[in-house]
């Protein structure tokens, strides 16, 4: 399959679900009414936010992706096969993991109202993608480049989605 398409077809995924996640998840008036930190960032920015992350999500997937395939020698590239081509494949695992606490988050957060549940899987989330730039940094330093914001991002989420759950 070609490289480009498969960024596209990742960027675009990870992107549409993320929207669409929080399209559906909007903070109503049950969060409204919830005591938050005087950290807590205003609503507007977390669309933005979201979207630069999930497209740099995007790109690290089809490269773990593409990664995976070329250690199986699936893309006809045989140096990468062998102890390295295991290592690499402990990407895609670690992707997939934290792209579905991800999206788990919000129905979580959001829609049921389960502050405590939701707290679990920010932290299940935040130790993943700390795996996923760990276990990257060798074999693919861009991708773990481009998940640093997001656990820049995901560590403050944990810590106001704590701050909440304590006030409430």
């Amino acid at each position: 399959m070609n490289r480009t398409l498969v960024h596209i077809l990742f960027v675009t995924a990870v992107l549409g679900l993320g929207l669409a996640i929080g399209y559906i998840n909007i903070p109503d008036a049950w969060y409204r009414s919830l005591a938050k930190p005087d950290f807590t960032p205003p609503d507007w920015i977390f669309a933005p936010a979201w979207s630069l992350l999930y497209i740099m999500i995007g790109i690290a997937g089809a490269r773990s992706f593409l990664g995976r395939r070329r250690a199986a020698g699936l893309l006809g590239d045989r140096r990468a096969a062998g102890l390295s081509g295991d290592r690499r494949a402990a990407q895609w695992p670690l992707w997939l993991a934290q792209m579905v606490l991800n999206f788990l988050w919000s129905p979580l957060f959001f829609g049921l109202h389960q502050i405590a549940a939701a707290l679990v899987v920010i932290c299940l989330l935040l130790a993943s993608i700390a795996a996923f730039i760990i276990a990257s940094l060798r074999q693919d330093g861009i991708s773990a480049l481009l998940f640093v914001p997001y656990l820049a991002w995901v560590a403050f989420a944990t810590l106001l989605n704590g701050s909440i759950f304590l006030m409430n």
